[in-house]
């Protein structure tokens, strides 16, 4: 669903040192130089254990600097391609966690890096997770179908429990409206129609609020999803009364508000365009 495109690397002022004076071929080449300059000038942060990692220099009080943010996005396209694109708009460093390599020229052109990865296979998620430099956050779009729901449940529930024994600072959850308690939120039909992803989701965001005392989370619920440009109208709530539709590059600028702002932290917040609303219904913003 995503709309194609290139997007500059923002290093930092460190890195712009070491690359002062190089000329670095674009996509693939400069997507592979870029990763070994971060090895090679970047603090490790973690140590592998058996099963926990222990990050070394940071701790998960301190606030996130885009500019030395690690993020996973997983999901294999649509919002998750926005949120990446968005994500590196900001200077994060980001890998993209999907199924198959059929993204991984417009991945790469990005400046991001893509690892493969079935969210169903645990222990191909946690190599996933241990192929990024220094993780901080994941962030996932996951999701099934109707007639394949597994994926939004257990494919979830993978990806919270593999980021939560590696220390991951912070997890974003993107499920819909129509899960938890915003069951009533949507029109009937469409909850009937959707039920069996929304009953997945649900048992996604449950463990993943289960395991909030060892690491932050954010669930990000948007409506009914479009594939327009973006509004710039998305906004947040956190009233479960509230439905409507919203665009796809709106909800990944909403993630991606969401995986540095403080006051997210441990938030359920609903996503819909202001103008987009079913019905008229009064609720407080959230602002990020």
């Amino acid at each position: 669903d995503g709309v194609p495109g290139e997007r500059e690397g923002h290093p930092s002022k460190d890195k712009e040192t070491h690359t002062r004076g190089r000329k670095v071929r674009r996509g693939r080449m400069q997507a592979r130089t870029a990763m070994a300059m971060r090895r090679t000038i970047q603090p490790t942060w973690t140590t592998k254990g058996t099963k926990r990692t222990t990050r070394i220099g940071r701790t998960n009080t301190m606030a996130l600097d885009p500019d030395n943010t690690s993020v996973l996005v997983a999901g294999g396209g649509g919002v998750a391609m926005d949120v990446a694109r968005a994500l590196k708009d900001r200077g994060a460093w980001v890998w993209c966690m999907q199924r198959s390599e059929a993204r991984r020229a417009e991945v790469e052109d990005m400046l991001a890096f893509l690892v493969k990865a079935d969210a169903l296979d645990a222990e191909s998620v946690g190599k996933a997770m241990d192929a990024a430099d220094g993780l901080d956050v994941v962030v996932s779009t996951v999701g099934g179908t109707t007639a394949q729901p597994q994926a939004d449940g257990q494919g979830n529930i993978n990806l919270i429990e593999e980021a939560a024994k590696r220390g991951v600072k912070r997890f974003v959850l993107v499920t819909s409206i129509g899960t938890g308690d915003s069951k009533d939120a949507p029109p009937k039909p469409v909850y009937d129609t959707l039920e069996p992803v929304l009953v997945e989701k649900t048992k996604a965001e449950e463990r993943l609020k289960q395991l909030g005392n060892e690491m932050e989370y954010v669930i990000v619920r948007p409506g009914g999803l479009k594939s327009d440009p973006a509004t710039g109208n998305g906004v947040l709530t956190e009233d479960v009364r509230v439905c409507g539709a919203i665009h796809r590059e709106d909800v990944a600028e909403l993630v991606c508000q969401a995986v540095f702002s403080d006051k997210a932290k441990n938030k359920v917040l609903s996503a819909v365009d202001r103008n987009q609303l079913f019905g008229e219904p009064e609720f407080d913003v959230f602002v990020l």
